[in-house]
């Protein structure tokens, strides 16, 4: 990991009278890499806008320290932290034109107009706005806004980026195209920039790193893959992503292994799971893309694979969902009901009635705590 650009020590916020409300962050330390793209994930009041307020300066912690750099920063006002912010709603001026938007900041820093245009026009030809530095944000698409808001925060060349939810207001498919030009807007400037959202697939999709809020406190932070396969509890791993999580007993535990049953059949998981005592309740997550279903007389069935530990549930489809990319079944075996993810199910009619599901035990993530 490269060196810690941002630095948050301890931090906690709480509004409203103290006793009566409970923490909107509460004792929240984390490290943000110089140049990454770093993402805050959590549901609504979770305490990542909270905690992105902070950093740039808006409101100010009541516990802890924050630092950019070896610079402690939590008495230094918003406009000289060297922090920019991208709102959820842009806040442009609607009375502004885009290019007045744009060097908004910079005619308040008291730079002289000629180098402000100058400056201005190179931030809106690097992203694409060259020929509408004259129109108002009325006259722009969502998309356009968004990128204005974008320009107004790069222009004055902060030494760290911060976004609050900034695509939220976007249809579906203009989210894609906006949250693949921002990544790659950021990566070609190496700008350290925190991302707040709730939504996971931006996250997972999005970040070098992602750090996960729950009621005030960071649960996990780690690259997204980590996130995703890694889960630390059940609440982790539902929050992120579609997941079977599946209750099993420990029957033993090696050096390099788990034995956990599982609805009568036994999931050999790879790894040191030494500390893990047979009869212990534990629970599996298992990502449905993780997964095969296969008819009962499908050979293929044979060859799906299970890193010799794999186990295999007889069981009945009782719905599936055709997503385009993937057929998502829903199969019952005995108590347990496993969500598969099939890819590219093509134009074929989708399975029906009794199947097998075969678990790939190098895919299996051990939770110890069943709650």
């Amino acid at each position: 990991m490269a060196e810690p650009h941002i630095r948050l020590t301890s931090v906690s916020k709480r509004f409203g009278p103290a006793g009566q409300n409970p923490p909107a962050v509460d004792d929240v330390s984390l490290e943000v890499p110089r140049g990454s793209f770093t993402t805050l994930l959590g549901p609504s009041g979770c305490g990542k806008t909270t905690t992105l307020r902070m950093i740039a300066g808006f409101y100010e912690p009541d516990v802890g320290d924050i630092f950019i750099g070896d610079r402690r920063i939590n008495d230094v006002p918003a406009h000289r932290r060297g922090t920019a912010m991208v709102f959820q709603d842009y806040a442009l001026f609607p009375h502004m034109s885009v290019a007045d938007n744009v060097g908004y900041g910079l005619k308040l820093a008291g730079m002289k107009t000629k180098e402000r245009q100058i400056q201005v026009a190179e931030t809106l030809r690097f992203l694409g706005l060259t020929g509408l530095d004259a129109r108002s944000p009325s006259q722009l698409s969502g998309g356009q806004q968004q990128r204005v808001a974008l320009a107004r925060a790069l222009v004055m060349k902060p030494e760290v980026l911060l976004l609050d939810e900034p695509l939220s207001n976007l249809d579906a498919k203009l989210r894609l195209s906006i949250r693949d030009e921002l990544t790659s807007i950021q990566k070609q400037l190496g700008i350290t920039t925190i991302y707040v959202t709730h939504d996971q697939d931006e996250a997972v999709a999005m970040s070098d790193w992602v750090a996960v809020m729950n009621a005030g406190k960071v649960v996990q932070w780690g690259p997204p893959w980590d996130i995703y396969y890694h889960p630390r509890t059940p609440l982790m791993a539902d929050f992120v992503g579609t997941v079977n999580l599946v209750k099993g007993v420990v029957a033993a535990a090696e050096g390099d292994a788990a034995h956990v049953r599982v609805g009568g059949e036994e999931i050999v998981v790879p790894g040191d799971w030494s500390s893990l005592a047979a009869g212990r309740e534990v629970v599996l997550s298992i990502r449905p893309e993780s997964l095969r279903v296969t008819a009962p007389d499908d050979g293929r069935a044979q060859a799906c694979p299970d890193a010799g530990g794999g186990a295999t549930f007889s069981g009945e489809v009782v719905r599936h969902t055709f997503l385009g990319r993937l057929m998502r079944y829903a199969v019952r075996s005995g108590d347990l009901e496993w969500l598969v993810d099939q890819p590219d199910p093509g134009a074929g009619a989708p399975l029906e009635g009794p199947v097998l599901v075969r678990v790939n035990a190098t895919r299996v993530h051990i939770i110890p705590d069943a709650g």
